[in-house]
This record gives C-alpha cells, sequence and structure tokens, in this order.
C-alpha cells in the first residue's frame, strides 16, 4: 500500500515538473519578443526570408547587434536559416508566430483606443 502511495506521488511530482518545464519553455521563448528590435525583425521578415544584408537595408541596427537578435531568434525557434552559396537567408520558423505577434497587436491597439477613450 505505501508502494502505490509512493508511485502516486511520483507520477505527481513528474506531472509538475514537466508543467514547471513547459513553463519555463513558454517564458523564454516569449522573452524572444520583449526587444523592440526583435518585434521590427519579426515584420521585416513577415513576406519573405531575406539575408542579413537585406534586413541590415530595412532596419536601423548594427551588423553585430543585428547578429545577436538573429541568434537569439533562431536559438529560440522563432527563425530559420538556409545557406545558398555564400548568403545566408533568415525566415519565421512558423507562420503561427505571426498571428500571435498580430493578435497581440490587435490588442494593444484596442487597449490604447480605451484609454484614448476615458481621457475625453
Amino acid at each position: 500500500m505505501f508502494r502505490n502511495i509512493l508511485i502516486a506521488k511520483l507520477r505527481i511530482l513528474r506531472i509538475f515538473k514537466l508543467t514547471d518545464s513547459l513553463y519555463d519553455l513558454q517564458s523564454g521563448f516569449c522573452s524572444t519578443f520583449s526587444s523592440s528590435k526583435r518585434l521590427e525583425i519579426m515584420n521585416v521578415l513577415r513576406d519573405r526570408e531575406l539575408t542579413v544584408s537585406q534586413i541590415l537595408e530595412k532596419m536601423s541596427i548594427s551588423k553585430t547587434n543585428l547578429s545577436q537578435h538573429l541568434t537569439v531568434m533562431k536559438n529560440q525557434g522563432v527563425l530559420e536559416n538556409r545557406r545558398e552559396g555564400q548568403h545566408v537567408y533568415y525566415y519565421i520558423s512558423n507562420k503561427k508566430i505571426l498571428k500571435a505577434y498580430d493578435i497581440i497587436q490587435e490588442v494593444l491597439v484596442e487597449l490604447m483606443d480605451k484609454k484614448l477613450a476615458n481621457l475625453k
């Protein structure tokens, strides 16, 4: 009987640890979007893959800083890349990420509209 209770408790602990791990993964993934430059990169890559040089042309950022942001985004699974000759192309790994990005922007616009309405 004691053994069964112990096994049941261990299973419950494993479930909680798995849940904590899922929260940690989600937190890490979401922290990728805590930088305005990374959000801008998302928008620049919205419609097509681009090389680092092409991204630099569209943004006001140093190559070193861009490279650091791309590395963070790639390590979190937000971006992927492919090599073609000497060029490395970056693209958004999953279009659902863009949907989440757009939904968050919609919510922010609604919040700003509400705040403006309250000022009147």
